[in-house]
């Protein structure tokens, strides 16, 4: 079965991180066309802020060679964008394993959407497997920082999530506002119950099942499997 994602991406040197920095107020969404030698063309989707700041940051940016406004529809405006060097060159001084970025190209594994942010990309992708999904989220764990934010299986009709329900997430966000996670303890089971309404251990089995779904979903898909 595949998984769908959305992640974040810390690495300030992707393409148009310093747009985004420029135009906080914009949504700056990407798609490459790898069809153009090795600097795969960007077309960009601008949807609010200000046209002339987006603009001038195409122009200043060190990363851009040539833009061009290709169409607008309200507050929606479509981008053409040459970079100016190709990933490797970019990404060169700030990734450790090169050929292991080249090999995410041919993963089994398909990018929907990349939302430029300032302190990277946010993508939504579709993985064939967990051991395609667990091969590309390690390599950015190793050169950048990677923030899983749902996942979830295709096929299931909810968006991706953490798989969490509406009582484990409540559950969990009143015993971290009391301070039940605290190091010391700042409040007890009995008081977490006393604020949810239930019994005691009823708690203690509701963020035992919400603690083990985020483990599931989170450190144990982005972990290599333990050798057999």
């Amino acid at each position: 079965m595949g998984l769908v994602a959305e992640f974040d991406i810390d690495c300030e040197a992707l393409p148009l991180t310093g747009v985004a920095v420029a135009a906080p107020d914009a949504t700056i969404i990407l798609s490459m066309q790898f069809n153009h030698g090795n600097r795969p063309l960007f077309l960009v989707t601008v949807r609010g802020g200000s046209s002339s700041r987006i603009e001038n940051a195409f122009t200043e940016a060190y990363d851009v060679g040539e833009w061009t406004l290709v169409g607008q529809a309200d507050e929606t405006r479509r981008y053409q964008v040459l970079p100016a060097l190709s990933l490797e060159e970019q990404l060169g001084e700030h990734l450790d394993d090169l050929a292991g970025l080249e090999a995410l190209a041919t993963a089994d594994a398909i990018i929907e959407r990349i939302d430029v942010i300032p302190d990277g990309w946010r993508q939504t992708g579709w993985f064939a497997d967990r051991d395609a999904f667990s091969k590309f989220s390690s390599f950015w764990q190793r050169n950048a920082e990677f923030r899983l934010h749902r996942l979830t299986q295709d096929g299931e009709t909810e968006p991706p999530g953490d798989g969490l329900t509406d009582r484990q997430r409540e559950a969990l966000r009143i015993a971290y506002e009391l301070g039940y996670f605290d190091i010391p303890r700042q409040a007890s089971l009995e008081e977490v119950a006393t604020e949810l309404d239930i019994t005691p251990s009823s708690v203690s089995e509701r963020l035992r099942r919400a603690q083990t779904q985020l483990i599931e979903e989170t450190v144990a898909t982005t972990w290599p499997p333990l050798p057999e």
